[in-house]
Formats: structure tokens, C-alpha cells, sequence
């Protein structure tokens, strides 16, 4: 018993020692971010957006398969026409980068958007328009019309190390303003969209990002934006732990582009690719696994019209080294289309420089995109170029529906997405040009026949432009 009372009292003695020491030295380990909350979270707004749309045309009723092609639009023709509105909220996050009112934030965060609302912290509100958006990587530039606004400076993410302190501003679940840290887990991670394109080098961090943080900054210590948070890795619908944001300095050219045309146009080698292992590159004559492999290429691609050959290794491109097959669109991805720039291969065993001129590849028009030239369409159609392949399935020119507008002339014809029109009136369609052209010189309130494409099969249908 004496015993138990001589270690509760040394234990009492060490536990008041502890109590005892400078507060300053076990803080002196962490970093203090209070500073860096009151200078700069005056510039991250809150984004709040509103989806509006009308359905139009046939309920979800199944025809049977059998019913010929040419029959099937009298059965559609019969069925009780539906309309119904539907309206979806979501909100995100975002920051101001200028004092005249552009805002950075994610192209999910407003895509589809009909309206978009951005909160201030000082509880000032605005209506956004949509400068312009870049799906690939997931990025969007607003405009508000308000001036001398606080706002943040892009760092150079290139100085970025793993093991950084880093610090998140934002909304999550619609809780405004919230704070959480954490530090840099990875840079360069690599993770493929749904169409497999992986134009991001996302910077991986352990910082708890939830829903609604989406499109905020994250900062370094000296208070600066090192990348724009972007997604999560979770199985539960919040964070674990597995967080992803898009580095700086990608966003700096993607804002650069948005505001000259209102789009991003991006590097493109047509090559497809893949990594080199350990056996692959013995036999290659690589003294390691490096670079990436081309398994093909693409016949009217610049990467084969620059001398790049299938088997061949890339080594490096424009001067930086490729560890990885998931480095190279990285690297091309940026590269204004028509420069020239050096790459190393390795081909049959000998190392040797060719000169790339890096090409430009048109990528798939956005969701608001469609919206929108459907609304301005006089047929209510957005349509888009056929590609070389498509061209060749179809067998003529012409171009394909990518949206059709509800109760409009075309959505009453019953042309659908995947249509390829071919004749519109009398005149044959080639191109998206001749399409508009031809659109425009339409007579009002007169039946009209438009030729299509489905699924192989040419049709054709009456149409009535109403205006």
C-alpha cells in the first residue's frame, strides 16, 4: 500500500512538471494558421447553384423490338406527351483571383447551371455568368460584376513538397467558411477521367475535404493558392483521409485561355500509350523501367506525322524527364498546339532526338455548351462536326445531335441524340457551317423534310419551325 502511494506521488510530481513548461515549446512544433485565415479568407466565396429543366416528349415506355424502324415514330406519335419541370440545387466553393470579380472554382461545381449565386463573406451577393469552363480539368471561371474585391494569388505549385503544411478554405455541407489542415501526401498523381484522360498531376493531401469544399483554394503557409480542390477518394460520401486538388500552375494557363476565348485548347500527340516494366525494358535495352511505351498510333495523329513510331519510347518531352506513362499527357497537355519541341526516344536499342510539332484535338463540347446552342438552334438541335471515323461508318458528310431541345421543332420530329442529319430542307448538310447556314435560310410555319442517320439506317422526318 505504501508503495501504491510513493508512484501515485511521483506520478502527480511529472504530471505537474509537464503542466509546469512553456506552452510555446510543444506549439513551437505546429504551424499557427490564425493569420492566415483573417488575411485571405475574405476572398473565398460561397457558390450556390440552381438547375433548371423541362422534360418533353415520350414517357419511359418500351416499344417492342420488333416493330420496324419506319413504324416506330407513329407508335411515339400516339403516346401521351409529358411535361415536367424539375429543379436541382447544389452549392461549392470558389475564390476571387482578381478585383474586378473573376472567380476560380470547379466546372462541376456549375455545370448545367441556370443560375449560379456567389455568397461573399461580408454577406454581399452576386449572380455569376459563366466566362468559360474546361471539363478536363474540372476547372470554371465566373465573372461577377463588382470591383476593388479581395482577392488570391496563384503560387508557383512547382515548389511544392510532399510533407508541406497546406490549408483549406471552404464550404462543406454547406457549412460557410470552414477551415481544416493537413499536409501534401503525394504530387503528380494521376487519375483518369471517365473518357481515360488524365490531364492533372492532382496534388494528393490528408486534408478533410467534404461536399461543398469543391472549387476552393488550398493554401500554403506564406498564405498563397497552391492548387484548387477538386475531389475525394471515399467510400462513405466524406472524407477518409484521400484528397485531391489541381495544381496551380495548370490552373494559371486554363484562366489564361478562359479568358481569351472562353475554352481550352490543349496539346495532343494521338499516341496511345502505356508503361514500361521491368522485362519491357531489358528488352528495349533500358537499364531501367522508365518513359512510355507507344502501343499505337494515330494515322492522322502529329505524333506520326512528326516521325514517332509505334515500339518507340519516350523518354523525355520538351526537356522533362518521363518516369511514367501517366507523365506524358502532363507535359503535352499545356503545350500551346503548333509548337515544336524536342523528345527522346529509345527505338530498337539506340536513344535518338526527334523534333514533335504537338497537334490540337477538338474535345467534347460541355453540357452548358449543348444547352445553350440548342436554345439559339432555329430546329432546337446542337449539332457538331462527324469525325473521320464516323464519317466512314456513316458513309456520308454530315453532322451528329449532341442535344435536342424539349418541345422544339426537332424534338417533335422525333430526332434524338446520335442522329446524323444529312439533309436539313432540301440542301444536303456537310458541316456544322453548312448546318447553320442552311438552318437560317429556313422558311417559318411550312412543313419540312430533314434526312438522318440512325443507328445506320437513313430516315426521314417532318419538321415545322414555328419562328
Amino acid at each position: 500500500m505504501r508503495n501504491f502511494f510513493r508512484v501515485s506521488s511521483l506520478v502527480s510530481m511529472f504530471l505537474m512538471m509537464l503542466l509546469s513548461l512553456p506552452q510555446s515549446s510543444a506549439a513551437s512544433y505546429l504551424p499557427d494558421f490564425t493569420g492566415l485565415v483573417q488575411e485571405h479568407s475574405s476572398a473565398v466565396v460561397k457558390i450556390e447553384t440552381i438547375t433548371r429543366s423541362q422534360e418533353g416528349g415520350q414517357p419511359n415506355v418500351q416499344l417492342p423490338e420488333n416493330i420496324p424502324e419506319i413504324f416506330r415514330h407513329l407508335f411515339e406519335q400516339q403516346m401521351p406527351q409529358r411535361q415536367n419541370r424539375r429543379q436541382g440545387n447544389s452549392m461549392g466553393s470558389g475564390f476571387l483571383i482578381s478585383e474586378s470579380g473573376y472567380i476560380l472554382t470547379n466546372n462541376h461545381v456549375v455545370d448545367g447551371a441556370t443560375d449560379i449565386m456567389v455568397r461573399l463573406i461580408d454577406r454581399r451577393e452576386f449572380d455569376a455568368t459563366v466566362v468559360g469552363v474546361d471539363p478536363q480539368t474540372d476547372l470554371a471561371l465566373l465573372k461577377i460584376d463588382a470591383e476593388s474585391l479581395p482577392y488570391l494569388e496563384l503560387a508557383n505549385s512547382d515548389n511544392l513538397l510532399v510533407g508541406e503544411w497546406v490549408l483549406a478554405i471552404g464550404s462543406p455541407f454547406g457549412l460557410d467558411y470552414s477551415v481544416s489542415a493537413g499536409i501534401v501526401s503525394a504530387i503528380g498523381r494521376s487519375i483518369p477521367s471517365g473518357q481515360q484522360q488524365n490531364y492533372v498531376p492532382f496534388i494528393q493531401t490528408d486534408v478533410a475535404i467534404n461536399p461543398g469544399n469543391s472549387g476552393g483554394p488550398l493554401f500554403n503557409l506564406e498564405g498563397q493558392v497552391v492548387g484548387i480542390n477538386s475531389q475525394i477518394y471515399t467510400n462513405s460520401g466524406g472524407s477518409i483521409g484521400l484528397s485531391f486538388a489541381i495544381p496551380a500552375n495548370l490552373a494559371k494557363s486554363v484562366v489564361a485561355q478562359l479568358k481569351e476565348s472562353g475554352r481550352v485548347d490543349r496539346g495532343w500527340l494521338g499516341v496511345v500509350i502505356q508503361d514500361v516494366g521491368k522485362d519491357l525494358a531489358l528488352s528495349f535495352g533500358l537499364d531501367k523501367p522508365q518513359g512510355a511505351l507507344i502501343a499505337q498510333l494515330d494515322k492522322k495523329g502529329p505524333g506520326q506525322a512528326s516521325g514517332l513510331k509505334v515500339s518507340d519510347i519516350i523518354l523525355s518531352f520538351n526537356g522533362k524527364d518521363i518516369q511514367r506513362s501517366s507523365d506524358l499527357p502532363h507535359i503535352v497537355g499545356p503545350i500551346k498546339p503548333g509548337t515544336t519541341v524536342p523528345a527522346q526516344v529509345m527505338r530498337k536499342g539506340k536513344k535518338l532526338t526527334l523534333q514533335i510539332t504537338v497537334g490540337s484535338r477538338n474535345m467534347p463540347v460541355t453540357t452548358q455548351e449543348r444547352s445553350s446552342q440548342a436554345e439559339k438552334s432555329r430546329i432546337g438541335a446542337a449539332v457538331e462536326d462527324l469525325t473521320d471515323d464516323e464519317r466512314e461508318i456513316v458513309g456520308l458528310d454530315g453532322v451528329v445531335i449532341i442535344d435536342v431541345r424539349p418541345d422544339s421543332p426537332a424534338a417533335k420530329a422525333g430526332l434524338r441524340q446520335g442522329d446524323v442529319i444529312v439533309q436539313l430542307g432540301f440542301e444536303d448538310v456537310s458541316s456544322v457551317q453548312s448546318f447553320n447556314q442552311i438552318e437560317n435560310d429556313l422558311p417559318s410555319n411550312k412543313p419540312l423534310p430533314v434526312r438522318f442517320i440512325r443507328q445506320g439506317t437513313p430516315l426521314f422526318r417532318s419538321l415545322l419551325i414555328d419562328k
